[in-house]
């Protein structure tokens, strides 16, 4: 009471739109004279924020924030963290760490995962009208986003918490409270330095996201690294490079059969080979072409007669949405399989669920049983002729779950059919031919079938990649490839309004 009593009640909405109405929607969030977005007010003046520039950024100037940000970004991934014992156990976190951006052992040990959670659960309370959010309305707006750094900083302190308490970093009673303490502020502080990073770019200081800048970042380092590693391994048949064009050179220099020696680089099973660099480069070209398939419904200003224009529905409608949050889930599975996995092996649900089993040179361990094995990926052909059976469910979970998460995206993102005729109408635009309430109809006929299709087809894409053993995972080239293209759509935008590029 105390709260609500400082603010009068014209600051406070009892509306619902016609959404909400039709919906039958009541929710205590925001109906009466309370609204969420208000609780945040009194901390918005506590939260870091960086402001507005009051001016237009050149292109010269947002390349060179964008390369501070991601040089900061770097070097806090080789920073380790101090006051850790070293821990040789398998990382449990290993699945997760593509699209996350972390690096297991340093100052990004979280990556960006505070960031996508806060950002999806807040775009799902308000897609679902949980929360009452005008976002025509600067004020909402700027609640919205506090809402949503300040729900990063809590999952950034409850994640370095849990890291801690779970002994990632070695036994709680050795650590000593002081080394805990120290360990998670360090966790807490470079999560805060990520998302002012993020919002330095999103606020147009630099181009895009830093989430998308640090997920393409990390996964073209780890394409690179296989492919070039000078790091040496012993696999039982003698020293080997990790690299693949590395070992491709080694193998004819000191192998004195070629044939036997190229045929070991293109196909050896210890570590990357030709074959998945090959693999890697089709799948990037098969991407680009496919991020080119768009439909341009035609629309005109009403204000404006003989005006013009063109509203795109790109076949990859929700970009690259879907695999995120598929692999998310899956990676979530994972974690909590091997974890179960270790401490109740004999357990039949725990058995029924996952059965793990530790790779000999690498460390990691790998689904062998269970729900998550027919969930997880065949990594070449010979597999797929082994177990035809989880083949066959592995590309019907992803063909499925890609879809489903498309379409639930679209409802809750604001980017289904009602939400872009609503936007159009907002921005006096309508298309040739058909009147003002026809437009959800209209749109409707292309806006779910593109989500749903272009989901289907990115979870293909990923099928394709991780079949032919594309280094880096499908998940990861496709992430990958989808914001390098996003970085190119943006630079040559600013070549068609005529600015300087360099």
């Amino acid at each position: 009471q105390a709260i609500l009593a400082q603010y009068p009640p014209s600051e406070f909405t009892a509306s619902f739109d016609f959404r909400r109405s039709r919906r039958g929607f009541h929710s205590k969030m925001s109906s009466g004279n309370f609204r969420f977005l208000n609780l945040i007010k009194p901390v918005m003046c506590i939260l870091p924020e960086v402001q507005q520039p009051d001016r237009r950024i050149p292109f010269k100037e947002k390349l060179l924030w964008t390369s501070i940000s991601l040089f900061v970004f770097l070097v806090c991934c080789q920073i380790p963290l101090y006051g850790i014992v070293t821990s040789k156990s398998a990382d449990p976190f290993y699945w997760m760490r593509v699209i996350l951006a972390s690096n297991r052992g340093t100052l990004m040990e979280l990556g960006i995962s505070p960031i996508i959670t806060s950002g999806m659960v807040m775009q799902l309370l308000a897609g679902s009208r949980v929360i009452d959010v005008d976002q025509s309305l600067k004020e909402d707006r700027a609640l919205f986003t506090g809402a949503q750094k300040l729900f990063g900083m809590l999952i950034t302190m409850g994640e370095a918490v849990a890291y801690v308490m779970s002994g990632m970093y070695g036994d709680l009673r050795e650590l000593g409270a002081g080394n805990a303490i120290l360990i998670i502020s360090q966790l807490f502080f470079a999560g805060i330095i990520v998302i002012l990073l993020d919002e330095l770019l999103q606020k147009g200081y630099g181009m895009g996201s830093g989430i998308s800048l640090f997920i393409a970042t990390n996964i073209c380092e780890s394409i690179i690294w296989k492919a070039f590693s000078p790091t040496t391994m012993n696999t039982g048949r003698g020293t080997e490079f990790e690299g693949a064009i590395v070992a491709t050179f080694h193998f004819m220099a000191s192998k004195s059969d070629k044939v036997l020696a190229l045929k070991e680089a293109f196909y050896r099973q210890s570590a990357p080979n030709l074959t998945n660099l090959f693999a890697t480069v089709l799948v990037f070209f098969i991407v680009i072409y496919f991020q080119g398939f768009r439909v341009d419904l035609a629309v005109k200003y009403q204000k404006i007669r003989g005006q013009m224009g063109t509203y795109p529905i790109k076949l990859f409608y929700t970009s690259n949405t879907p695999i995120i949050l598929q692999t998310a889930l899956v990676s979530n599975l994972y974690f909590f399989s091997q974890l179960l996995y270790k401490r109740f092996k004999s357990n039949m649900l725990v058995n029924m669920l996952g059965q793990w089993q530790e790779v000999e040179f690498s460390g990691q361990s790998i689904p062998v049983g269970g729900i998550v094995y027919y969930m997880s990926p065949p990594h070449s052909f010979g597999e797929i002729w082994d177990d035809p059976i989880h083949a066959l469910f592995y590309v019907i979970f992803i063909l499925v779950s890609c879809a489903l998460f498309s379409k639930c995206w679209i409802e809750v993102s604001g980017s289904s059919a009602r939400d872009v005729a609503k936007q159009l109408k907002d921005q006096q635009m309508m298309m040739p031919g058909f009147r003002d309430s026809d437009l959800p109809r209209v749109l409707n006929r292309y806006i779910p079938t593109a989500a749903a299709f272009g989901g289907a087809c990115i979870g293909a894409l990923t099928i394709v990649a991780d079949f032919l053993g594309a280094i880096g995972s499908g998940t990861g080239i496709l992430l990958a490839v989808t914001i390098i293209y996003q970085y190119f759509e943006m630079v040559y935008k600013e070549k068609e309004q005529g600015n300087a590029l360099f």
